[in-house]
């Protein structure tokens, strides 16, 4: 796990974008610095994402594929586009991250191999923040967390908005074709508390996490009044969908072994 030598045949990295310019060529370069293969779902962008992209993967046959969609429908969506081929091809895990900069490469290798270890896992980022992190952001996240704790009965998830994860792949088909939603801002708690409901055992890695402020060249689609209501409907259905199951999740059991 030391040296990346060859492509690997059972984990590939998957990077959705939606109008990320520079830092996702930056997010791409470091990824490929740690492992291959890597594919970018470009989700509807419109600021010429795919030209910044080109002429590296020109230069990585083989190790980099974009996937472009001609409408933004969405984090969830681009990722159920880009794991659903990576099926198709074989794959077995993907770890997804986000393209704004935020998730370090370097720890990819870390979730690579906490993955092989425990194949049948979801590897969860547990994010360790900055001083310069927005107090708002990081007091928020904390209700959404609660909140999935609950509506899986303390399943495991230290952190349910973390978007640099590990998914088995089955798994994460079965839950995301089984609902509508998880396709926007939503996706990362949801699939994380829908996976927990499947019996999905949970791994957690505490990771550091980088805010780049805009003045600074920062990227981010968060629009606080949209996505926290986006949420909080979320959780009420998930809540609604927790009471109907209780009795079934009371039974369940689950281990990382």
């Amino acid at each position: 796990m030391d040296e990346i030598l060859e492509l690997s045949k059972t984990h590939l990295v998957i990077i959705p974008s939606y109008n990320t310019g520079i830092l996702l060529k930056k997010t791409v370069a470091e990824a490929l610095q740690q492992w291959a293969p890597v594919w970018v779902v470009i989700d509807g962008s419109d600021d010429g994402s795919e030209k910044l992209l080109s002429a590296m993967e020109a230069d990585h046959l083989n190790k980099l594929r974009i996937i472009q969609s001609s409408q933004n429908s969405g984090k969830g969506a681009a990722l159920l586009k880009g794991v659903s081929q990576a099926q198709a091809d074989g794959f077995t895990h993907v770890l997804t991250m986000d393209a704004d900069y935020q998730h370090p490469a370097n720890y990819i290798k870390q979730y690579m191999k906490l993955s092989l270890q425990h194949p049948k896992a979801m590897i969860l980022g547990e994010p360790i923040f900055e001083a310069s992190a927005p107090s708002l952001r990081v007091k928020g996240r904390r209700i959404s967390n609660w909140w999935a704790k609950l509506e899986t009965l303390g399943w495991g998830i230290h952190d349910s908005l973390f978007g640099m994860r590990v998914y088995p792949i089955d798994s994460f088909l079965k839950t995301m074709q089984s609902t509508r939603w998880a396709r926007r801002f939503d996706f990362d708690p949801e699939i994380a508390v829908r996976m927990a409901w499947l019996g999905v055992p949970v791994v957690n890695l505490p990771t550091p996490v980088r805010y780049i402020l805009k003045e600074d060249g920062g990227v981010s689609q968060f629009k606080y009044v949209r996505d926290n209501v986006l949420l909080t409907w979320m959780h009420a259905r998930l809540f609604f969908e927790f009471l109907i199951r209780f009795p079934q999740l009371l039974l369940r059991t689950g281990s990382v072994e």
